[in-house]
């Protein structure tokens, strides 16, 4: 444990590189998580990809990252959380290079789980160094502007990457991870102290069976394979039961036993997978059929994440208030219509009476309740274990994510190697933000049913801090 641990004030120089690392840090995966999605038809065109190859390029990322992310964070604490998270942003950067010169589609699979590997390495690293390294005094501001400046990266990123796409190619938006990578390297090593936790063994055996099996799940859904989907299950049933014996498990199975925990992580999963699929039906939709350039596509998220960075400190202090339940219905059915105001984006589709109106009305949904959803997670773990209970609920949006996009897709049709042709995505499109829509009622009645008694408030950010959301 350096000297410096626990003792760096905000005002200081050393503290504003050390935050300045980690915002960089953590803002390339958030980059790349807005980012992709608006490069993945100029990807399709030119590998000649079918559908299932551009969900594996979303899905061979999010299934490293969500399979590996409480991995992460263990080794961090084990062999030292700077140590780890230059190892992983050393790790993304080579990935990205190798994701920019991929001359398949098979190989930029693999790159992007390598870069997924990488990313669940930095990402619980950052927050982890945050919290460790700045005196008491100044920690909670330091997250405040990590939290909102991670926000910042996430608005721009839409815009960046969809000006990368239209002026260079699909190939830009990873070179750019290769100087960011640089300078958080360099930032690193010379203002950030080691910092150390607890010794305890990692549960390496846990971390293979959520690996292989939300692998073979994920096969199973987007190639349609029964066989691949049910041996996936069947890894996931076992990772449960090994889970519950293994005395140093990634997963406490205890914390599940209180019911608002395990009806907030239920929303979790149901809010983040209609996300993430709603996500990337839209931008494809926005350029497959309504015929827009990826840069304007791309603007279509920038006004949910305005609203989310304006007032989400408000929504938090609101679910304090009055506590989580109220938000947590509310704010998917509002969300919810959002995505039916989606269903207006067709052929002829105009970006201002269209497009910007349905992502105000989602933004302001998810303004409403996303911070209610970290407060009921953490208030519902003991103190001492809100920091996995945080790795949980972090995991949990994680997979949401990846079994979404992989499921939803071909679900609605959107298969085969014509599923560009605007006759296919376009009802595609409409049946899988209808489902989306379906995901998020089924939250709102989670919250309503299940989520009664009040949770005191606890510290610490979850998966909606900060853009946590794009990737």
């Amino acid at each position: 444990m350096s000297a410096d641990a626990g003792t760096i004030r905000l005002a200081t120089a050393q503290g504003r590189w050390l935050l300045a690392a980690m915002i960089l840090g953590s803002g390339m995966s958030f980059l790349d998580g807005s980012i992709v999605g608006l490069a993945l038809p100029s990807m399709r065109s030119d590998l000649e990809a079918g559908a299932a190859g551009v969900q594996w390029i979303v899905n061979g990322y999010t299934l490293m990252l969500a399979a590996l992310i409480l991995v992460g964070g263990s080794l961090g604490d084990r062999l030292g959380r700077r140590r780890v998270f230059v190892a992983g942003v050393v790790l993304f950067a080579a990935a990205s290079v190798l994701c920019a010169a991929a001359p398949t589609l098979e190989v930029l699979v693999a790159s992007r789980g390598l870069q997924g590997v990488g990313a669940a390495l930095l990402t619980p690293g950052s927050l982890a160094i945050i919290s460790a390294s700045f005196a008491p005094e100044d920690r909670g501001s330091a997250i405040g502007l990590w939290s909102g400046l991670a926000g910042v990266t996430t608005a721009i990123g839409p815009l960046v990457g969809g000006w990368l796409v239209d002026t260079t190619g699909w190939r830009g938006i990873f070179w750019i991870n290769v100087p960011l990578a640089v300078a958080v390297v360099w930032l690193a090593v010379r203002h950030v102290p080691e910092t150390t936790g607890e010794d305890d063994p990692i549960d390496y055996v846990g971390a293979a069976l959520t690996a292989l099996g939300l692998a073979a799940l994920t096969y199973g859904l987007v190639d349609g394979s029964w066989l691949w989907g049910a041996v996936g299950a069947v890894l996931m049933v076992v990772f449960v039961l090994h889970q519950r014996v293994t005395p140093h498990a990634l997963v406490p199975m205890q914390l599940f036993a209180d019911r608002v925990f395990t009806a907030a992580n239920i929303c979790t999963f149901a809010i983040y997978g209609a996300l993430a699929a709603s996500s990337f039906l839209l931008v494809q939709q926005l350029q497959y059929v309504s015929g827009f350039s990826p840069l304007v596509a791309g603007m279509a998220s920038v006004p949910m994440t305005i609203i989310m960075l304006l007032f989400s400190s408000r929504a938090g202090a609101l679910g304090t208030r009055i506590g989580p339940r109220l938000p947590l219905t509310i704010g998917p059915l509002v969300a919810a219509a959002g995505l039916l105001l989606m269903l207006r984006i067709g052929d002829d589709a105009s970006f201002v009476t269209d497009v910007l109106p349905a992502s105000i009305v989602f933004g302001i949904g998810l303004t409403v309740l996303v911070a209610p959803l970290t407060t009921a997670v953490l208030a519902a773990a003991p103190m001492q274990q809100t920091g996995i209970a945080s790795g949980i609920n972090n995991a949990v949006s994680r997979t949401a994510s990846l079994l979404a996009v992989a499921a939803i897709p071909p679900i609605a049709g959107i298969t085969g190697r014509d599923f560009a042709d605007p006759a296919v995505f376009g009802p595609g499109f409409r049946t899988g933000t209808l489902i989306c829509v379906g995901m998020l009622v089924l939250a709102a009645a989670c919250a309503v049913t299940l989520i009664h008694r009040l949770p005191a408030p606890a510290p610490g950010p979850g998966p909606a801090s900060g853009a946590e959301w794009t990737d």
